[in-house]
């Protein structure tokens, strides 16, 4: 993965992905659903996901397929400021 994720970001395990039966593929950030992928993409994303070596490896699969983290502005949605 080397150079990819430089703040640590995908250490803290942000992202869970659940697949049905039917090969749809549920993304979660932080526990709400960001995105529901069907068709050739999902299935192209599960086979990533069989093949992935460690836990960082399918954050990273699923930061790119959700678009984040690739600008490095992404604000902590735990974290927000109030008022």
């Amino acid at each position: 993965m080397g150079n990819v994720d430089k703040r640590k970001r995908l250490d803290e395990k942000v992202f869970s992905y659940q697949i049905t039966k039917n090969n749809t593929v549920f993304i979660e950030y932080h526990g709400k659903q960001v995105m529901v992928v069907k068709g050739k993409e999902a299935e192209k994303i599960i086979k990533r996901i069989d093949e992935a070596a460690t836990d960082k490896d399918i954050q990273l699969i699923l930061a790119k397929v959700t678009g984040n983290f690739k600008r490095g502005n992404e604000k902590d949605p735990c974290k927000r400021a109030k008022g």
